[in-house]
């Protein structure tokens, strides 16, 4: 199937990598209106003085990882495509969505795990996962600042096995990934704007990822993009609320900390 003369598996690939620039995009663009630092997880300075890594490097470490990115889906609709070129219907708008909720659900199991171990094993932790760690103080286009391999083992083969075990199409795959990035990089925005859509569907947003983000946090909040089941079921849930911070701007804080 295509459309407009271009495939759905090369849509599947570009279109995620494309609203991943543009919605990280917009962040960056709300970043340099003033009137929203009350809307700050961290004060602004915060980004220099915690963050051990230039932005230009954030970049090029993303583009990286979407690189490996394309060649493994691009790989992957080779492998399962049909040679027949024969036309691939959609299912029903029911299945489409049950795909879509099966496919949250392993992604959602696969990174709890894969992540979860990247921090209790000390050497993939040192090597490997701190890599993303260096922005103590999470933004936009870093959600995917990741280390090359473990952007491989979370995200790239992540969401292969959620396409494969969904039995969604290419087509939907476009919906579902797209979806996916736009999750992730609203998890890292580090803002808590009123309204946020994404903030009312699901608990596991920009303020429950930045606990995670933060020293005392390190050993919690593993789950991600969508839900919080599994820090919840194994014990790795640290509750938080949003509070004013002194100076101005709110702040994530976890409950069991809060001596208010």
């Amino acid at each position: 199937m295509a459309i407009g003369g271009v495939s759905d598996e090369l849509l599947g690939t570009f279109v995620p990598i494309a609203v991943y620039w543009l919605y990280s995009g917009l962040y960056v663009a709300l970043d340099g209106v003033e009137r929203l630092d009350s809307y700050r997880l961290h004060p602004r300075e915060e980004a220099v003085t915690k963050n051990a890594v230039s932005r230009g490097a954030v970049v090029r470490g993303v583009l990286v990882q979407q690189a490996f990115q394309v060649a493994v889906s691009l790989t992957l609709f080779t492998v399962i495509g049909d040679e027949s070129g024969a036309e691939q219907k959609q299912p029903p708008a029911f299945v489409i969505a049950v795909q879509f909720i099966i496919a949250m659900l392993v992604m959602d199991t696969w990174q709890y795990f894969m992540h979860r171990y990247m921090h209790i094993n000390k050497f993939l932790y040192k090597h490997i996962h701190s890599k993303h760690h260096t922005l103590v103080v999470p933004y936009s286009f870093g959600a995917l600042y990741n280390h090359p391999l473990e952007g491989l083992i979370l995200d790239t083969i992540g969401g292969a096995l959620s396409f494969l075990a969904s039995g969604m199409t290419p087509r939907t795959s476009i919906f579902f990934f797209s979806f996916a990035t736009i999750k992730t990089v609203d998890d890292h925005c580090g803002l808590w704007l009123p309204g946020n859509i994404l903030h009312v569907l699901f608990n596991n947003n920009s303020a429950y990822h930045d606990i995670h983000h933060q020293l005392y946090g390190n050993k919690y909040n593993f789950s991600q993009p969508f839900f919080v089941m599994w820090d919840k079921i194994l014990g790795t849930y640290m509750p938080y609320s949003i509070e004013h911070r002194k100076g101005g701007g709110i702040e994530s804080r976890p409950v069991k900390l809060n001596l208010d």
